[in-house]
């Protein structure tokens, strides 16, 4: 399965907008994380049952360990700086 991403150095990430369907896969992650959006338009986050979030370019988002989530497809590729809360 080919991932719908691609990774960069010092926590950089890169989803792409040309990924199938505009709803990327429901995951959780193991660690705490805050991710910062570098660029992208039209993206969304969603938690585990709420309502989705539009991402904001130079805002963070905080995702606690083990909650569901998904990001909703913008645009354009969305570059996101991924910081794991240790």
């Amino acid at each position: 399965m080919v991932k719908p991403y691609t990774n960069g150095s010092s926590g950089l990430r890169t989803i792409l907008c040309e990924t199938a369907g505009k709803e990327h896969e429901w995951h959780r992650d193991r660690e705490d994380r805050t991710i910062t959006i570098l660029s992208g338009q039209g993206w969304q986050l969603q938690y585990n049952g709420q309502l989705p979030v539009e991402l904001i370019e130079g805002q963070d988002y905080y995702i606690p360990k083990m909650m569901y989530h998904r990001v909703i497809q913008g645009v354009n590729d969305l570059k996101i700086r991924i910081n794991e809360n240790i």
